[in-house]
């Protein structure tokens, strides 16, 4: 579907007046799902809510370490928490609203053709919002605990070397979540393991030289809550040019994006192979099963 609005949606024509002019319910009405301004909130909660936890696991191992000392939480583990979220949120809520959490995975979708520009915005802002909150909740129940639980070079690392090291990191990243989200590589549930594993190995050999963030909402979130702005561009310039190679990527790779599989990974299936509740008409609304039927003349 392209970047336009639908002019049904658009105007506010109501789901049963579709129905009668066309007689097409299943194939027409939940096509236009995705515009459906009722579940544009739904959503961006649910990006809110991802990045929320994802910061949560990402941003709390570090400043419970720093709040205990020691190794309270092993460095196994602060590598591969942040993966096994990641995995756990795809499965819950990937159908809602395509699980981006990054905003790089965002831009990257859109630059397939996956998923539409105006989107992207609200989509990042959520994304930016879920990563805040978290810090907060961490900083009020455990306090600020200096500079841990930020994404920074390591010792020595200039942040020209972190810069490419994310750049890199994230290529990966995306490479695989546009991989396991198009055509014959579509994996389903699996989808959340292949992102899943990816991030956690990513982070056990590269989080020593740049924290392995390849998420600007990650580390642009704490930087904002605890004031601490160090290299910060370092995590935003670039995951963001690896999200752009990544692209370019894909298009060597599959070529040009933009087919169902792409954009039900990329939008979720909000309303389209799933419904959250009663559309257009309640209990007399036919089911998604149901084959479109022809009006009679």
């Amino acid at each position: 579907m392209g970047d336009e609005e639908t002019p049904a949606v658009e105007a506010g024509t109501s789901r049963r007046q579709i129905q009668r002019s066309l007689g097409t319910p299943n194939s027409m009405l939940h096509e236009v799902d995705f515009w459906d301004r009722r579940y544009e909130g739904r959503r961006l909660f649910s990006e809110l809510l991802g990045t929320f936890f994802l910061v949560l696991v990402a941003v709390g191992g570090g400043m419970v370490n720093a709040r205990f000392g020691g190794s309270a939480v092993p460095y196994g583990a602060l590598a591969v928490a942040p993966g096994l979220m990641v995995a756990a949120i795809i499965l819950f809520m990937g159908a809602v609203s395509g699980a981006h959490l990054n905003p790089a995975v965002s831009i990257a979708f859109a630059l397939r053709g996956d998923f539409p520009w105006r989107r992207v915005p609200a989509y990042i802002a959520a994304q930016l919002l879920g990563a805040v909150l978290a810090t907060l909740l961490l900083w009020a129940l455990i306090g600020k605990q200096g500079s841990a639980g930020l994404t920074l070079p390591g010792h020595g690392i200039s942040t020209f070397t972190a810069t490419v090291w994310e750049l890199v990191l994230t290529t990966g990243l995306v490479s695989t979540i546009l991989g396991v989200s198009s055509g014959a590589q579509q994996l389903g549930p699996m989808a959340a393991i292949g992102v899943g594993s990816y991030i956690a190995l990513a982070g056990l050999w590269g989080s020593p030289v740049s924290g392995a963030s390849m998420n600007p909402a990650r580390s642009l979130g704490p930087a904002l809550v605890l004031g601490d702005w160090t290299s910060w561009w370092a995590y935003v310039l670039g995951p963001l040019a690896g999200a752009v190679i990544a692209a370019g990527i894909a298009f060597i790779l599959r070529g040009a994006g933009g087919g169902r599989s792409g954009r039900n990974a990329a939008q979720g299936t909000l309303g389209t192979t799933w419904r959250p509740g009663p559309i257009g008409g309640g209990p007399t609304a036919l089911p998604p099963e149901t084959p479109p039927t022809v009006a009679a003349p």
